[in-house]
C-alpha cells in the first residue's frame, strides 16, 4: 500500500505515509504489551484470547477514527493545535523515559475498580459471556471487566497516537490508513511474536524518544506558521530519525536479551505506581 502511495501521490505522501506507519506499528506493539498483560493479569483462557484481541482491534480502530476526526477539524480550524498535540506528545514521552521498565497495573484502571465496587461480579469465567443470570440477579463476569480493561487501554493509546501520527503527516488519509493498517496486524502479530515480545527490552524506551522527538517537531510546525524564519523538520528526516531510533531500540534489546536471558521487557507506564484504596 505504501508503494502505491508513492507511485501515485508521490514521494512526499509516500515519506509520511511510511513515517507515520512505522510510527504506529511501534504504539501498537506496546499496546499489544499491555493487551498481554490484561490477558494475564485476569488469567483469561487462551481459547479466548483470539476474540478479545479481535474486539480490541475493533475497539481501538474506532476510537482513532473519531480522534483523527476531531483532530483533522482541530489542525485545520486552529494551528495552535499543533503546539497542544507536541506538549501531549513531550508530556507523555517524559512519562515514559521516567517508567520505562515499568508495567502499568490493571486493577489500577479507575473504571475497572469503579465498576468492582459498583457491580456485582462473580469470580469465574463463564465462556465469552459478559453477564451471566443467578437466582434472577444479573452479575457480571470477568470478561466484562477484560472487554472494559481494553477499551480503556484503547482509548489512552489513541489519545496518544493520533498527535504522533499527526506529527508525520497532516493529510487525514494517511493518518488513517496507517493506524488501520498497523492496528489489523495486531492478533497476527500477538501469535507471531507472543514469545519474542518479552525480548525487546528497551522498545519503551525507544518510544519514548519518538514521542519527544515528535512532539519537538509539532512544536516547530507550530512555530514555522508564527515566525516564518523558524524551520521545519522535513518528513524524510523524521522517517530516517524514527526508524534509526527503533532500529538501534531493537538490536540493543536483543543484544541485552542475550546476554542476560532473565530480563523481561515491559510496555512502561507515563506515571508511576500508586497506591490504591479499595475501602
Amino acid at each position: 500500500f505504501g508503494i502505491w502511495v508513492w507511485s501515485y501521490f508521490g514521494s512526499t505522501f509516500g515519506t509520511e505515509f511510511f513515517a507515520a506507519y512505522l510510527v504506529e506499528y511501534s504504539l501498537s506493539i506496546d499496546n499489544l504489551f499491555i493487551f498481554v498483560i490484561i490477558l494475564a493479569q485476569f488469567a483469561v483462557p487462551s481459547i479466548y484470547h483470539q476474540r478479545i484481541l479481535l474486539i480490541g482491534v475493533m475497539l481501538a480502530l474506532v476510537f482513532r477514527a473519531v480522534f483523527i476526526s476531531i483532530g483533522a477539524v482541530a489542525i485545520s480550524a486552529f494551528s495552535f493545535t499543533f503546539a497542544i498535540f507536541g506538549a501531549i506528545l513531550i508530556w507523555t514521552g517524559i512519562g515514559l523515559f521516567k517508567h520505562w521498565h515499568e508495567d502499568p497495573e490493571p486493577n489500577d484502571n479507575l473504571m475497572v475498580r469503579t465498576l468492582r465496587k459498583r457491580m456485582s461480579m462473580v469470580d469465574e469465567f463463564h465462556g465469552s459471556k459478559l453477564f451471566i443470570a443467578i437466582g434472577g440477579k444479573r452479575f457480571a463476569t470477568p470478561m466484562f471487566l477484560v472487554i472494559i480493561a481494553i477499551a480503556s487501554t484503547d482509548l489512552l493509546f489513541a489519545l496518544d497516537s493520533i498527535p504522533a501520527t499527526f506529527g508525520v503527516t497532516s493529510q487525514t488519509f494517511l493518518v488513517f490508513t496507517a493506524n488501520a493498517f498497523a492496528l489489523l496486524g495486531l492478533r497476527a502479530l500477538y501469535f507471531l511474536l507472543k514469545g519474542l515480545l518479552d525480548k525487546l527490552i528497551y522498545l519503551s524506551l525507544g518510544l519514548s524518544f519518538i514521542l519527544m522527538f515528535i512532539g519537538v517537531k509539532l512544536m516547530l510546525t507550530y512555530a514555522h506558521e508564527v515566525f516564518h524564519n523558524v524551520p521545519k523538520i522535513p518528513t524524510p528526516i523524521s522517517l530516517a530519525v524514527i526508524a534509526t531510533i527503533l532500529l538501534i531500540s531493537t538490536v540493543a534489546s536483543l543484544i541485552k536479551s542475550k546476554q542476560h536471558p532473565e530480563m523481561k521487557a515491559h510496555p512502561g507506564r507515563i506515571t508511576g505506581h500508586k497506591e490504591v484504596d479499595d475501602k
